[in-house]
């Protein structure tokens, strides 16, 4: 079974180069970006792929670690295995 993994800031430098190394060590990386950052994607454009292609290792979700309830539903849903937080 591979690792899950969810980072809060995945558009960030920290969060991207986290995302990258987590897909080279074979995990399933679940990056959760602002609605006010959806057009600051440049540092991840090249992890994203078609949600719905075979074997995408690399998801996106619109949340705020502020939303307490969201974020619990999506910890709850995805159950990953480790959480980072590098939002602002």
């Amino acid at each position: 079974m591979k690792k899950k993994a969810i980072i809060f800031g995945v558009t960030g430098q920290d969060g991207s180069y986290l995302a990258e190394f987590l897909l080279n060590k074979n995990y399933i990386v679940h990056g959760i970006k602002r609605k006010s950052s959806s057009y600051n994607t440049s540092r991840i454009d090249h992890l994203y792929r078609d949600p719905h292609e075979e074997g995408n290792r690399f998801h996106l979700h619109y949340g705020d670690i502020t939303d307490g309830v969201g974020i619990a539903n999506l910890v709850r849903e995805l159950e990953p295995h480790e959480i980072y937080n590098l939002a602002a």
